[in-house]
């Protein structure tokens, strides 16, 4: 029976060490309107969770991903947040940038040429496959 306690009490001083340590988060955030409005709630929530998960001693990591009519966001001079992205993502270290390739594909077919996007997008084959990944892998799916 004392084995048993001690086994305990182990255990919960362990449980306590990592909670004191801080724990890590994981967010996927979706993007898929070309709506300025969305894009900038997207960057307050992703700025507000980087923010009071820092005042809790916790981490977030957050990948932001976009498709569709969403990935305006992450195109220049045709992004309406593209300042707040390159400033963001000075600030915030885990915080990413995922665009679409379908899109990104359709977009330059149309266009005619390769559309560029912004330094801070990194390009995945599919937004929604990405989003599915991102789930299976336990990140917490936010849409603004």
């Amino acid at each position: 029976m004392k084995y048993l306690i001690t086994a305990a009490a182990v255990s919960l001083t362990m449980a306590a060490g990592a909670q004191a340590e801080g724990l890590t988060h994981h967010v996927a955030i979706h993007v898929n309107q070309n709506d300025p409005q969305v894009m900038n709630m997207a960057l307050n929530n992703a700025q507000n969770m980087a923010n009071y998960y820092a005042s809790q001693g916790d981490e977030v990591v957050i990948e932001m991903v976009a498709y569709g009519p969403g990935l305006h966001m992450l195109i220049p001079g045709k992004s309406p947040v593209e300042d707040r992205i390159s400033t963001m993502s000075l600030e915030l270290d885990n915080l990413t940038f995922s665009a679409c390739g379908n899109t990104h594909r359709k977009m330059s077919e149309k266009a005619g040429s390769e559309i560029t996007l912004l330094d801070e997008a990194v390009m995945t084959p599919s937004g929604v496959v990405r989003l599915v990944e991102l789930q299976e892998q336990g990140y917490a799916y936010v849409r603004p």
